[in-house]
């Protein structure tokens, strides 16, 4: 039984929603996203409470009950999206390793022979301090998400001296090396 589907999902003061045929249509400062609920589930928007619910329309479907808390989660994230945004830091560990911004693209120097160019979408943002952090900022959540993972798997950290690209805060437990005689 989906616990996740039974929330509601509250609605900031800077956002709109439209449901058409159930389609789901947000705004907010940020842009707009919109999501197709599956014929199966059934989704209502309370006015007066600022809240969204979302329905089973028959209890005995198994296809209802596998998206119910994926269809919450995934318009929850949609107005986190649109009112907040999401962003995701990645930090550059390594003598020599460092970055660029080139217009919005994204110059990567990581100790290969050759210069790595990222060209992200066009409603990721990237931002780089200093030439170690990338900061990497956009309204879909999963979008935000492999955009990082792909520039991570880039130069993912070695487990000997934890060189690489890594999440900020992530732990790389390093391995001892060979001992010396």
């Amino acid at each position: 039984m989906s616990r996740i589907g039974k929330k509601p999902i509250n609605l900031p003061q800077n956002t709109n929603v439209k449901i058409i045929d159930n389609k789901v249509q947000i705004q907010g400062p940020k842009g707009e996203l919109s999501y197709k609920v599956h014929k199966s589930l059934e989704i209502k928007h309370d006015i007066k409470n600022e809240k969204l619910y979302l329905y089973k329309t028959s209890k005995e479907n198994k296809e209802a009950q596998k998206l119910y808390g994926l269809s919450r989660t995934l318009i929850n994230n949609m107005i986190i999206g649109v009112s907040e945004g999401f962003e995701k830091k990645l930090q550059i560990q390594g003598v020599g390793y460092r970055s660029q911004l080139q217009g919005r693209d994204l110059i990567l120097n990581l100790g290969y022979s050759h210069i790595v160019t990222i060209k992200p979408p066009k409603n990721i943002t990237i931002e780089v301090e200093n030439s170690i952090n990338i900061t990497i900022k956009g309204i879909k959540k999963e979008q935000v998400g492999e955009i990082a993972a792909q520039i991570r798997r880039i130069r993912p950290p070695e487990p000997y001296k934890g060189k690489g690209i890594r999440y900020l805060n992530e732990i790389i437990h390093l391995k001892v090396g060979k001992a010396g005689k």
